[in-house]
């Protein structure tokens, strides 16, 4: 078990964590969760050894290592991707080193009885065992089947990896942590710069892995996929809930509603108690009651209401200047990084007052045109820019935006001008975005992912644009910061281009999209959500699912494969008949195992919203756990019967 012991962290003005404490056992898969700047990451960093707090203690079992995916990118020298990946092993090779050298300790002691001695032997024993768990043998294929399934393709290996976006570069760290298998995963965000394909195969990883981890993240999906214990940070405190992040938000709201219902009916028993107190304290008759009642009230508990933290950003973009008709033209547009062609002769118009989406697998362009259209980067072909376009744009890293030197203050000040400038309004400004007092003065390179996503947006009021490009700006928000983003977004009157992984964000926003497939865009008129419905899918999970597996189609067989495939004697037709009855029969018991569990867990929800649910917290907990144990049982015997469907039909399709 790892512990984590009264944690206090005081910035000037506030105190940021108030006396954290919480358990870690070696298979426990947590959801850290809470809003921006509320102490997430610097939990993490306490936990990872990287910040010391200013009261308390983590304690790491002897022997027990950390991985840590952090927000913020590295430098990186001009190594390939798999030369990168290969660094994680760093750790064999000084195991190995310590091996050599204990083997020469041990080759020289003669007391074989020696207490040192068969100290040394134990330690021994633990590297052995240490360099097995990482498999050095199989190091090679480790790291492919990592990169794999990370996005790379064996065409990446030997790229450079200063040739990837950030993104890809943040996979490549992530692969590094994986490789490692430490024995706690720290993950902060590690969905911001995955496409789905990467992040369906992340979450089957990590539900196999064999050790613990603290994951940050915004994607409820993922959350809901993976943790099956959640934390929430509020005001500097913690709640600790063994369910999963879907059923922690039911009974959080649940237990609030009590609380508040509870805390009124007190309330209202005091009042009348005091009513009568009042009343009859000069009356000798009543003296002794009254005493009884005062001494009550005394003892009496109150009812606090756990803390929530209801603060929200509050921002609308300023009126977009008047521009010319035409936006951005672009003609034969073509982007190579060395052999590799990103955009190959792509051609599209966008004119004033159009609202894009970006959408498509990540590694098809998308923010490489987003660089060529904010001339960041070379290319070949013609663009035309518009007459009196200004342009604010958001970046997919804030790293490579913001200047991490700089204070929060003098990030603002030193671009401030008009209504803006002066210390009052600066203050003014960075208040709407959530930045107290005591945060003018922290430097930007100490600012968690979500604080710096909210930094650079309020950087992007100070500069009147009529064109707006955000690269996928919900990547570090909390859901009501995005909503709010959603709004400003929504009374903006000029053009928009927005790329992001977020239907519900992104639906209302766009009136065009723009699908990027194969070096090539294909221009889909009407909202996202016409465009998901041309794909006959809901969500861009599901899309991205269809994309993948029309990609991995094969191709139609041969008349010899068809020929050799087909059952065509006797007997194989009569052995795959025996296995179709066989799959049909499990596919009906299946199906009665999960109408049981479903019938389960009504009962279980019509308990959960009986009057006196919560009169008893602990039964009320073990009802929580066991609603959330028996839905982890139905996704399972779903997946369960998904598999058996899809092998009957394969099958059945070959008999046909």
């Amino acid at each position: 078990m790892y512990s984590v012991s009264n944690i206090s962290v005081y910035y000037p003005g506030k105190e940021l964590l108030k006396s954290v404490s919480f358990i870690i056992n070696p298979r426990d898969r947590i959801g850290l969760v809470g809003k921006n700047g509320s102490g997430k990451t610097t939990l993490l960093n306490i936990i990872a050894g990287i910040k010391q707090a200013d009261q308390g203690t983590v304690v790491i079992p002897e022997g027990k290592t950390i991985g840590y995916l952090r927000q913020e990118l590295g430098k990186y020298e001009q190594k390939s991707v798999i030369e990168e990946a290969l660094e994680a092993f760093q750790e064999v090779n000084q195991i190995e080193k310590e091996l050599n050298e204990l083997t020469i300790r041990l080759e020289k002691m003669t007391d074989h009885h020696d207490q040192q001695y068969l100290k040394l032997l134990n330690i021994l024993a633990e590297k052995h065992d240490r360099l097995n768990f990482l498999d050095k043998a199989r190091q090679e294929s480790h790291v492919e089947k990592i990169l794999k399934g990370l996005g790379f393709s064996p065409a990446d290996f030997n790229r450079k990896i200063t040739e990837f976006s950030g993104g890809w570069q943040m996979r490549v760290e992530m692969a590094k942590i994986l490789l490692l298998r430490p024995d706690l995963l720290l993950l902060d965000e590690p969905t911001n710069h995955l496409d789905i394909d990467s992040i369906l195969w992340l979450e089957d990883f990590l539900k196999n892995y064999q050790g613990a981890m603290i994951i940050i993240s915004h994607d409820k999906t993922f959350l809901n996929n993976v943790c099956e214990r959640t934390i929430e940070v509020v005001n500097g405190s913690i709640y600790d809930y063994k369910l999963r992040y879907d059923d922690f938000l039911a009974f959080r709201e649940q237990r609030l509603e009590t609380q508040r219902n509870a805390q009124k009916n007190q309330q209202r028993y005091i009042e009348q108690q005091e009513r009568f107190i009042e009343r009859f304290r000069a009356k000798n008759t009543k003296a002794k009651q009254v005493r009884s009642k005062l001494k009550r009230l005394e003892k009496i508990e109150r009812i606090e209401l756990d803390e929530t933290d209801n603060a929200q950003i509050k921002f609308r973009f300023p009126k977009a200047p008047h521009s010319g008709q035409l936006i951005f033209d672009c003609s034969q547009l073509v982007k190579k990084y060395g052999e590799k062609t990103v955009l190959n002769g792509i051609d599209f118009r966008i004119d004033r007052g159009d609202r894009i989406a970006f959408v498509g697998k990540n590694g098809e362009g998308k923010t490489t045109l987003v660089k060529i259209l904010m001339k960041l980067e070379k290319y070949e072909g013609e663009i035309k820019f518009g007459h009196q376009i200004k342009t604010g744009y958001y970046a997919q890293i804030q790293e490579h935006t913001l200047d991490e030197s700089l204070t929060v203050y003098e990030t603002i000040e030193r671009e401030a001008s008009g209504e803006f400038s002066g210390i009052q309004k600066i203050r003014t400004l960075l208040g709407v975005f959530l930045f107290g007092d005591e945060d003018m003065d922290k430097k930007v390179k100490v600012l968690s992912g979500g604080e710096k996503s909210r930094l650079a947006l309020a950087r992007l009021l100070l500069k009147t644009s009529n064109v707006l490009i955000l690269d996928e700006p919900t990547n570090h928000l909390d859901i009501s910061s995005k909503e709010v983003l959603k709004n400003a977004l929504k009374e903006f009157d000029g053009t928009l281009i927005l790329v992001s992984h977020d239907r519900d964000f992104m639906e209302g926003l766009t009136n065009k999209t723009f699908e990027f497939s194969g070096g090539r865009i294909i221009e889909h008129p009407g909202p996202i959500n016409k465009f998901l419905e041309h794909h006959h899918v809901e969500t861009f999970r599901a899309f991205e699912i269809n994309l993948k597996a029309s990609l991995k189609k094969s191709p139609a067989p041969s008349d010899d494969n068809r020929n050799k495939n087909s059952p065509t004697s006797f007997q194989k037709r009569k052995e795959s008949e025996k296995e179709l009855k066989k799959l049909k029969n499990k596919i009906s018991s299946t199906e009665r195992q999960i109408e049981q569990l479903e019938n389960q867990l009504k009962e279980i929800e019509d308990k959960m919203h009986h009057p006196d649910y919560f009169s008893n917290p602990d039964h009320a907990l073990k009802l929580s756990e066991d609603y959330s144990n028996i839905k982890a049982s139905i996704d399972q015997k779903m997946e369960e019967w998904e598999e058996i469907v899809t092998r009957f039909n394969e099958l059945n399709d070959n008999l046909l």
